[in-house]
């Protein structure tokens, strides 16, 4: 399938990806990243087989297949970087949160053996030493085709996935971002903003209220300890999406709000209930 890899990016989501595809496969991992100290660890922790900071350095691996792994706002400039450096045979794939133009963008730049993907897997941790090698087994991967994309090259990236364990499902790239700006992007948002909440609070009583949190404000906040560079991106990529999710939770919130300020209580319990039947359709 595939014998020499290439992952752009090795942190978390790409020395996971390297594991787990070095788990089921025979192949090299090269992995490329800005941050040196990070493909040392990678290569210490046999994340990966070697590493450089300079991209180009593709040329001479030959890789047949490169992962981006890296923050979504840096594909474009790195896909013009591969362009120069790769045979027109290799495919390349991604692990980004945000699809839309994104996909099309690369595409413009590398070609139609481009194929969009996004791993549904993930925690608040970073960096290569929290890579785990099952992440992403049982869990579903979105592919992104458009009508460019090689059918070929395809084909190839959902083997891969399949191979590792995750459950593949193609979606348009443009109802991707719609579809995870609601469900993955806004409660990121969320929890970042209740942080900020909290901080905000604690500044107006002068009691520092981050010293009480109790497991439900734990759960809830998690994914606040996310990677800031990571998610500025998707914010800033998704923002049409994630501003109207926003919008849609604070009309929701605004509502909660009216109902325990008018304290009218058949009303707030049926919201309540509403929600509680909504969140137990959740697997």
């Amino acid at each position: 399938m595939f014998e020499r890899i290439a992952i752009v990016g090795v942190g978390f989501m790409g020395g996971s990806f390297a594991l787990s595809v070095k788990s089921v496969l025979s192949c090299q991992i090269f992995g490329v990243d800005i941050n040196p100290q990070a493909l040392e660890r990678a290569k210490d922790l046999k994340v990966i087989h070697e590493g450089s900071t300079n991209i180009k350095e593709l040329s001479s691996f030959r890789p047949d297949l490169v992962v981006l792994a890296t923050p979504v706002r840096t594909f474009e400039s790195i896909a013009k970087d591969l362009k120069e450096c790769l045979s027109s045979e290799t495919v390349v794939t991604d692990l980004g949160s945000v699809k839309g133009h994104l996909v099309y963008t690369v595409e413009k730049i590398l070609g139609s053996k481009f194929v969009g993907g996004h791993p549904i897997a993930g925690t608040e941790k970073s960096g290569v030493e929290n890579s785990v090698e099952g992440l992403f087994k049982g869990k579903r991967t979105i592919l992104t085709p458009t009508q460019r994309t090689e059918r070929d090259a395809l084909e190839k990236v959902k083997k891969l996935w399949e191979l590792i364990g995750s459950k593949v499902e193609f979606m348009d790239p443009f109802l991707h971002d719609v579809v995870f700006g609601a469900v993955s992007h806004l409660p990121h948002a969320v929890a970042f903003a209740l942080i900020d909440a909290l901080l905000l609070l604690t500044k107006r009583t002068g009691i520092d209220l981050f010293q009480y949190p109790g497991a439900g404000f734990k759960d809830f906040t998690r994914i606040a300890a996310s990677d800031p560079i990571m998610w500025r991106d998707i914010f800033l990529e998704n923002r049409e999406n994630i501003l109207e999710a926003i919008d849609c939770y604070s009309s929701s919130l605004r509502r909660l709000r009216e109902l325990i300020s008018e304290k009218r209580v058949e009303e707030l319990t049926q919201y309540l209930k509403e929600a509680r039947e909504n969140r137990l359709r959740i697997e």
